[in-house]
């Protein structure tokens, strides 16, 4: 028997909003981290590649280097990922989700953010909306609502 549309998994919006916003917190964290030179203007354009190291005996310093080599190539794939991700939205999508989450020096607020933008509260939401779910499905972390067995 064939599925019809209505059968297609559905899409929890609040858990997948929720799930998003960890990670665009994660990025702020990670970006307080980062040096003032290395700050992103909207795309990465840097990269670390760690040293192949093949001596077996290592200092602590050496350690210590080498594990913060590791630490600055994941935070600085992970914004480049977020980065990416962000860069594949329509424009007034991208402007809400970086006037909003994105910006290292302060978080903005909706009210500010539709006001500046020109529109009006209930259309704002709606872009915002979108946008999550877009940046969601861009970043692999939609949740789906589980399936209810139907009796019969």
């Amino acid at each position: 028997m064939r599925k019809r549309h209505t059968d297609l998994p559905k899409i929890n919006e609040k858990v997948t909003k929720k799930e998003l916003e960890k990670m665009l917190f994660k990025y702020r964290d990670y970006l307080i981290s980062l040096p003032i030179y290395l700050m992103p203007k909207i795309t990465a354009s840097y990269s670390i590649v760690p040293p192949s190291n093949t001596n077996a005996f290592h200092s602590s310093t050496e350690d210590a280097a080498i594990e913060r080599i590791e630490y600055e190539k994941l935070r600085n794939d992970y914004l480049k990922e977020i980065h990416d991700a962000v860069n594949t939205l329509k424009d007034q999508e991208r402007h809400i989700i970086i006037e909003r989450y994105l910006k290292h020096d302060e978080l903005g607020y909706d009210r500010e953010i539709w006001m500046n933008m020109g529109v009006g509260k209930t259309k704002y939401y709606e872009i915002k909306g979108e946008a999550m779910l877009r940046l969601a499905f861009a970043l692999k972390v939609e949740v789906y609502q589980k399936s209810e067995a139907k009796a019969g």
